[in-house]
């Protein structure tokens, strides 16, 4: 399964180090405010403020909205100029860029399998059919498909649990072992999609492609063993 050694690509460890800070010079009064430390803190400590203030204060929760607020607000502090989060951020969409155009369409698409009841509908035909014993396995292979077409783990729960476990009282399943299924199922055909390899993809200068081979026989491989393991295990 490995490629031969001409062949193989090897990542270069001077890739992994940090990259010496570049100091840029002040000519114009923007590049001052690109520059500036207290400038980030005006505009992230107060962020961080109202986190403080919806946690302790206002007892809130987590949700999307604040996570991606905190992740924001306390990049902002911590590289503490505006130019270091810009010349950070431009680093890091080069290796995540297929994903900042793709999940917006996943989002539509998750949408209207989600609002059109199109993934509960599928999940309903897989599991129509199933028996005490193919119940696991079919969760499973639901889990999958649909998976496809909702990439979101916690999406996917939501759409597929209010089928999958009414399914498994009806039958006398055991319920975490269905819950095991769809989460297997879930990250199964990941290996089809393999946004999780994208950092390392591009620290060895590789594309999705290059790993497609290998990810196929590892879908097909681990599908199987998953499959025997759910139904009679």
């Amino acid at each position: 399964m490995l490629p031969d050694e001409n062949e193989s690509v090897y990542v270069d460890p001077k890739l992994l180090a940090d990259e010496d800070e570049v100091q840029s010079r002040i000519r114009r009064p923007a590049d001052r405010l690109e520059n500036s430390v207290i400038l980030a803190w005006l505009v992230g400590i107060p962020g961080l403020i109202f986190l403080l203030d919806h946690f302790f204060l206002r007892g809130g929760g987590l949700n999307l909205n604040i996570v991606n607020f905190l992740f924001l607000f306390l990049a902002i502090v911590l590289h503490r100029t505006p130019r270091s989060l810009l010349i950070s951020l431009n680093e890091a969409i080069k290796g995540g860029a297929g994903i900042v155009i793709q999940f917006p369409f996943y989002a539509g698409i998750m949408a209207i399998m989600v609002q059109s009841g199109l993934a509960a509908t599928m999940s309903e035909a897989l599991v129509s059919f199933a028996t005490e014993t193919s119940l696991p396995f079919w969760s499973f292979i639901s889990a999958g498909i649909v998976n496809l077409f909702v990439p979101s783990g916690g999406g996917q729960w939501a759409v597929q649990a209010p089928v999958m476990l009414p399914a498994a009282e009806a039958l006398g399943v055991d319920v975490a072992r269905i819950a095991m299924a769809v989460a297997w199922g879930d990250a199964w055909t990941n290996l089809l999609q393999p946004f999780w390899a994208l950092p390392v993809l591009a620290i060895a200068g590789l594309k999705a492609k290059d790993i497609m081979g290998f990810c196929l026989i590892q879908l097909f491989i681990t599908g199987a063993v998953i499959a025997v393991g759910l139904t009679w295990f």
